[in-house]
């Protein structure tokens, strides 16, 4: 089911996503691995970054030199990935590392689902496990 915020037609994923608690703890969405570059922006700062991978749940993004964002920050991520598809999503800070900052979809407007369920095909509906 899909909930409409407004009159804006957004996806939203915070409220409608139940992980399954039944099931393993290391289990996650499949993440695919795709280079391209990212806009993150948020109350007028802005940052071109690169992506190291996506899942049907969020990003993990190379951390920008001298960015200053915080663990539960909402940003708009802009990325275009090809000629054909832009993905404009907000996401929340979710891990904050050296090298890599990952963040877990929060909004996904409606005009933006259609790319981002073409983009990433099968992992939308794949999982995988993972380790500490």
């Amino acid at each position: 089911m899909r909930k409409v915020r407004g009159d804006r037609g957004m996806f939203d994923v915070a409220s409608d996503y139940k992980p399954d608690r039944t099931a393993v703890d290391h289990v996650r969405h499949a993440r695919m691995v795709r280079q391209t570059a990212v806009l993150m922006s948020r109350r007028g700062d802005v940052w071109q970054t690169d992506l190291a991978d996506i899942s049907a749940t969020g990003v993990r993004l190379l951390r920008p030199a001298g960015w200053h964002g915080k663990r539960g920050d909402v940003w708009v991520l802009d990325m275009l990935f090809g000629d054909s598809a832009n993905v404009h999503v907000m996401a929340e800070v979710a891990r904050i590392g050296d090298k890599y900052v990952a963040l877990a979809f929060a909004r996904i407007p409606e005009d933006t689902q259609q790319a981002l369920w073409a983009l990433l095909g099968g992992y939308a509906d794949t999982l995988e496990s993972w380790d500490d």
